[in-house]
């Protein structure tokens, strides 16, 4: 008995499919709760590589939904002992962490050598940029998020829509799950579809995840879903999202980490930069400004 048997006897797996999962290249942004369920079920699986970015340490608060990690673990970075444990799940699995946030700037260098990239790091400057650099390159993106007991895991680019084309705006205030709270059986939940969609990308299956979005509410036990492959791209990605090491002499940058408003004054082919921690209110200053005319608009998210 072999360790892929169970998988290898499913037709749509074989001998053949199981190759082109030791073949896979992913890129993984986030060790959390989403990750903590969808990295051992690539491992596991077979994949070849994994490239895992995440720039945190284990905390105890972490432990309710972050499976992977147990309390000798507490304090140190979550990539380093995700990378131990995948590797004793599966040794055929080869692990390559990074301990840093996946930003634009190293994500633009590190896309074009995957098959695939999971957004797992549940904060929206990560996607919107991921999912640009992912439409340009024609990579497929999985992505996914989740607060309380609610959230949604799709696919993105490489042949489909963007996310942009899905979410062309965000709420006008956003919670994470420091603020708002999360079960960890909804975040396993997605976390383990992003693993399927992942595989079934790789594996070439049809219907293909990509132009796909499940909606999972386990406040109201509903399970629902939509294509959305005919979705229109936005005529213009705006606000981009950028690295802070992208920042330019010539760029006007806007501050937003304190209480205090800026005024902005750009000259006209000027571009202007909002800098906020999470990314939420450069997204709102960017979207105000470029509807005044202006369309040279970037933010950074500079923090979580």
């Amino acid at each position: 008995m072999t360790r892929y048997a169970r998988q290898t006897c499913l037709p749509e797996v074989g001998e053949v499919g199981q190759a082109r999962l030791a073949a896979g290249r992913v890129l993984v942004a986030g060790a959390g709760g989403l990750g903590a369920s969808l990295l051992p079920l690539l491992a596991g699986a077979g994949i070849g590589l994994i490239r895992l970015y995440d720039p945190d340490r284990v905390e105890e608060s972490n432990l309710h939904r972050q499976t992977l990690f147990r309390m000798d673990d507490i304090g140190r970075p979550k990539a380093l002992v995700t990378a131990e444990t995948l590797r004793g799940l599966n040794p055929d699995c080869h692990v390559s962490t990074v301990v840093s946030r996946l930003d634009p700037l190293t994500a633009r260098s590190e896309i074009p050598q995957v098959d695939i990239v999971i957004d797992s790091a549940d904060n929206f400057a990560v996607s919107y940029a991921l999912s640009d650099l992912c439409l340009a390159t024609g990579t497929p993106l999985i992505s996914a998020s989740v607060l309380a007991r609610r959230g949604y895991a799709g696919g993105f680019c490489g042949g489909a829509p963007s996310l942009r084309a899905v979410f062309p705006d965000l709420p006008g205030q956003m919670q994470n799950c420091a603020t708002g709270g999360v079960m960890g059986p909804a975040v396993a939940t997605l976390g383990a579809l992003q693993a399927q969609m992942a595989l079934s990308v790789l594996l070439g299956h049809d219907p293909s995840p990509l132009g796909q979005i499940l909606n999972l509410d386990l406040a109201s036990w509903h399970l629902s879903g939509f294509r959305f492959d005919g979705a229109p791209e936005p005529a213009r990605a705006t606000p981009e999202v950028i690295s802070g090491a992208e920042l330019s002499a010539a760029d006007l940058v806007v501050d937003l980490r304190s209480d205090n408003g800026a005024e902005v004054s750009p000259d006209p082919d000027q571009r202007v930069v909002f800098v906020c921690n999470t990314g939420l209110r450069a997204w709102r200053a960017a979207k105000w400004l470029s509807a005044s005319g202006h369309d040279r608009v970037a933010i950074v998210g500079d923090g979580r």
